[in-house]
């Protein structure tokens, strides 16, 4: 039974993974793109959420193992010290532990996955989970109310990506009988079922997690664990006493080819030697749309964005820095020098193509910028800014327009390369050493209070600005209760108004997440996260 309720860090070091990492053929949904039509595509018809192609699964046959090109490798299975998100493995831990819900975009509502159903009362504030009888984990144990509060504690106790959000909203999470968990919320939360088809909602064993220095993948997902090879393959195996049903395939099989290379992912597609592939490079995306590839789009706001520290002692405390940088940087020539014209240059949060889109203009004014560095020099500024990005090519090219975009109006831009995602976290998140730096807001359509949220609030963790302001939490907490865009569209242009006048960050792109496959591949689920369910998926 469907939900009746319609879609609308390490507290740090966890939650800034997504914001610095630059999703079968579904059984039922719509589409537009599967026509002669594709190789003209739009960049807002590109990046628009939803299936691409054919999405006739016609009869499923059994057997057989599915190829998946992955993004990130998930190091381990634990998903409290794994980033629960499609980018870094989570489709790999929801095959195993499930979801407690999910996100249906063929009818755009949350719907029961693992659980019987989950609703809401008292306006937004009590989440009632009813769980389906007789469910058992795959090492026997019964997959009921104490078992879901047990996972969730666990979850949270190691601050597990979104936990913070969890503990901030959550007054109490009670267990009435042992079919039922009840969530009471300390305010109204619209699309709280999302955290329930993310990490949290991965509920493990209680014997996953019963001795600390071995964790144990045991979940009640369509598939268990078989073999894993660092750096090379995670082998999963049909759970054949799924609650759902048996999986159609024998085993999953995921692979990480070229690292981040998505054109490698698109060569493996064309060979055979993968199935599906996980893309996200705005160039490789675009040519795979306009050839014809099939597959789900997930459109995403903020796909690059920079970022301005704006604590005490660094140059962007004085407003007049912040817009000053803002008004230095052309989006256009960001997207047209850095992805080769095929993002959708934007400062709004989400692209044309999202029911939440509203334009806020483009911001770029040369002669505001100089006049901004020339008052904030008068008040004490040097001129100085550091600029931290990571050594890839695309990013190393971006930092050299940045640099010259900032210098042009006054600014002296010193350039800080750093080699890895862990340096960046360290850098950002943990010691906040930075002036300025290249990141990723990933706003999703499906559930955008979250991301802007853990950017924006003043007390999120993963507010990497440090920048904040009553008047914005106030407006994120207007979000959170209004998670469809004809209720909070008119929010989030106030919450874009805010961010252009007070410049903590910078858009500068939209883009997306593709979840490509081939025509023999049907039945793959996607859900929030860019996450991929495939309890459901077959091979020709």
């Amino acid at each position: 039974m469907k939900s009746s309720i319609p879609h609308r860090t390490r507290i740090a070091a966890v939650l800034a993974v997504s914001a610095l990492a630059v999703t079968g053929c579904g059984s039922s949904g719509n589409s537009s793109d599967s026509d002669s039509s594709a190789a003209t595509l739009s960049k807002t018809k590109i990046f628009t959420t939803g299936f691409v192609g054919s999405t006739d699964a016609g009869t499923p046959k059994k057997g057989g193992q599915l190829t998946i090109a992955d993004y990130g490798e998930p190091r381990s299975l634990d998903p409290t010290v794994t980033y629960a998100n499609g980018a870094t493995g989570g489709s790999a831990m929801a095959a195993i532990y499930d979801e407690l819900v999910r996100y249906d975009y063929t009818d755009n509502s949350w719907a029961p996955q693992l659980a019987e159903s989950l609703t809401s009362s008292k306006g937004d504030t009590v989440w009632t989970l009813k769980l389906r009888k007789g469910v058992k984990f795959t090492n026997g144990q019964p997959l009921n109310a104490a078992a879901v509060l047990g996972s969730l504690k666990y979850y949270e106790a190691k601050y597990a990506y979104q936990s913070t959000l969890m503990l901030a909203n959550v007054a109490s999470t009670t267990t009435p009988d042992a079919q039922t968990v009840v969530f009471t919320l300390r305010t109204p939360w619209s699309d709280f079922p999302d955290m329930l088809a993310q990490g949290p909602g991965m509920i493990m064993a209680p014997a996953a997690y019963a001795n600390p220095k071995k964790f144990k993948p045991i979940g009640a997902g369509p598939f268990t664990f078989g073999s894993y090879k660092p750096g090379e393959s995670l082998v999963l195996n049909a759970n054949k006493n799924y609650v759902g049903g048996a999986p159609y395939l024998d085993s999953l099989k995921f692979v990480w080819i070229g690292a981040t290379d998505d054109q490698a992912k698109v060569d493996a597609l064309d060979s055979g030697t993968a199935d599906t592939a996980y893309l996200r490079d705005p160039g490789v995306v675009t040519k795979a749309r306009k050839a014809g590839v099939e597959g789900f789009m997930t459109g995403v706001g903020q796909q690059d964005q920079l970022n301005i520290n704006a604590r005490k002692g660094r140059p962007g405390a004085d407003l007049n820095v912040r817009q000053a940088i803002n008004y230095a940087i052309d989006a256009n020539a960001y997207v047209k020098r850095v992805t080769d014209d095929a993002a959708i240059a934007t400062k709004a949060a989400f692209g044309p193509g999202s029911p939440w889109y509203t334009a806020v203009g483009d911001q770029y004014d040369v002669t505001k910028a100089k006049a901004l560095v020339t008052k904030a020099k008068a008040n004490g500024f040097d001129g100085k800014i550091d600029y931290v990005y990571s050594a890839s090519p695309s990013a190393q090219t971006g930092a050299v327009l940045i640099k010259a975009m900032l210098d042009a109006v006054g600014f002296n831009v010193k350039l800080d390369p750093l080699r890895s995602v862990a340096d960046q976290v360290q850098k950002l998140y943990i010691d906040h050493d930075f002036d300025l730096a290249i990141g990723s807001g990933s706003v999703s359509d499906v559930d955008p209070y979250q991301a802007l949220t853990s950017q924006l609030a003043s007390t999120s963790s993963s507010n990497v600005t440090g920048w904040g302001s009553p008047q914005m939490d106030k407006l994120l907490a207007q979000l959170q209760a209004n998670g469809t865009p004809a209720a909070g569209k008119a929010i989030v242009a106030k919450i874009q108004t805010m961010i252009a006048k007070y410049a903590p960050e910078i858009s500068l792109d939209a883009a997306g997440v593709f979840q490509a496959w081939n025509k023999d591949v049907h039945g793959i689920e996607p859900t929030t996260a860019t996450l991929e369910l495939f309890n459901k998926a077959w091979k020709e």
